[in-house]
């Protein structure tokens, strides 16, 4: 019986687009379930105050094996 993975979690790449990712993806044996985005913040004073404000998001798929 083989030990390989049935999940996987692949991030979007810097300089990479969603569909490259999603090739890599499927190159690599896996099929998408659900897709994640988490917002990335930077900090920054405003009036000797701490606030943070949006600067991106990450964008992660959670997949799955395709030959479960």
């Amino acid at each position: 019986m083989s030990k390989a993975k049935k999940k996987q979690m692949y991030e979007v790449g810097e300089h990479e687009s969603i569909d490259d990712c999603l090739n890599r993806m499927k190159m690599d044996g896996f099929a998408p379930v659900r897709r994640l985005e988490k917002p990335i913040f930077k900090e920054i004073e405003k009036n000797g105050t701490m606030a943070y404000e949006p600067a991106g998001r990450k964008i992660i798929f959670e997949a799955r094996s395709i030959e479960e």
